[in-house]
């Protein structure tokens, strides 16, 4: 198993610094579940109501809901607690100083004890037949040799985002397929806890969520459900839609996970790609010499006048967003 980093530990927070506070609202049953479904929130009152109704219209009843608020400032606290008064399905709650979206995934795996666990975030839902169906479907074919399951994202109109699952053997490598499209990863909670966590790099909100399902994947396969288990929809203020804004405020954080892509990313043009990309973080974190330490030192070296054009293109588009407020 492998633990990449390319970062001193100086270099990366250890997210127990970070202080916590934890707030555990009775569970409103005690009984075993199979599945976690956990929801990271920030700031979304306005969205996760939805969420919410969604679990409450499950067929199946064989799981909890622990909701991690990455230090929200709206009502969110408010609403989850009348949501655990409510007592329709079992509800944990958990308040952390923010740290990001893979913050709060640490925090998810850390506090799950569930056999298996699924991300819907605060601006999605489930399908009223999704837990149902990766509980049976696991239940029928799951074992020790997968690292989970993975199924489809729609949109609310039906829709496959990307590529469907139906060509695919029952089972693959996630990363080393063509796959088009976000899709949704049901992941073991026993590998979740034993792959590293993400990085807290101090200062910094994001990491992608790909590095431990990556890390995942090098080691086990993934069940195939061609079933959708998620209806998605991208909010302006999200990650989807502030790409260029993420890379200039987080660049540690996306340095270490092209770094890490540099170990198990072999088609050229896509390594040619990653390198860039690299590079381009490196130069705006200003850590020039981790260009020539990467995993891949020498294509680095050589993708420095690349990376250096995709700086200056972001550093571009993101001031061009600022001056007309787009």
């Amino acid at each position: 198993m492998v633990s990449p980093t390319g970062w001193s530990k100086n270099e990366i927070a250890d997210s127990l610094k970070f202080p916590l506070t934890l707030s555990f609202p009775f569970i409103t049953m005690n009984c075993k579940h199979t599945l976690t479904v956990f929801t990271p929130a920030y700031n979304r009152a306005h969205t996760i109501g939805r969420t919410y109704e969604s679990l409450c219209r499950q067929t199946c009843k064989d799981f909890e809901w622990l909701v991690v608020d990455d230090g929200s400032k709206d009502n969110t606290r408010e609403l989850v607690e009348g949501w655990i008064a409510e007592k329709i399905i079992p509800i944990r709650y958990i308040y952390q100083e923010n740290q990001g979206m893979h913050g709060a995934h640490n925090t998810a795996y850390r506090n799950i004890t569930t056999e298996l666990n699924v991300c819907i975030d605060s601006d999605d839902y489930m399908p009223n037949n999704a837990v149902e169906k990766i509980v049976t479907f696991w239940k029928e074919h799951g074992s020790e040799k997968y690292a989970g399951i993975v199924g489809l994202d729609i949109i609310s109109s039906g829709k496959v985002i990307g590529d469907t699952l139906d060509n695919l053997p029952n089972a693959i490598h996630f990363y080393e397929q063509p796959i088009k499209g976000d899709k949704k990863l049901v992941l073991r909670t026993d590998l979740a806890k034993q792959y590293p966590e993400y990085p807290i790099f101090k200062g910094e909100r994001y990491v992608g969520l790909g590095y431990k399902y990556q890390l995942m994947d090098q080691d086990y396969t993934w069940l195939v459900l061609n079933e959708p288990l998620v209806v998605v929809e991208y909010q302006e203020d999200g990650s989807s839609y502030n790409m260029f804004n993420q890379w200039w405020k987080n660049p540690r954080g996306f340095a270490f996970i092209h770094n890490n892509d540099l170990l198990y990313v072999h088609n050229p043009k896509r390594r040619f790609t990653v390198a860039t990309h690299y590079v381009s973080h490196c130069i705006r974190a200003g850590q020039w010499s981790k260009i020539f330490t990467s995993h891949a030192p020498l294509l680095t070296t050589l993708c420095i006048p690349s990376g250096i054009a995709l700086y200056i293109y972001t550093w571009y588009r993101v001031k061009r967003k600022k001056k007309w407020n787009i």
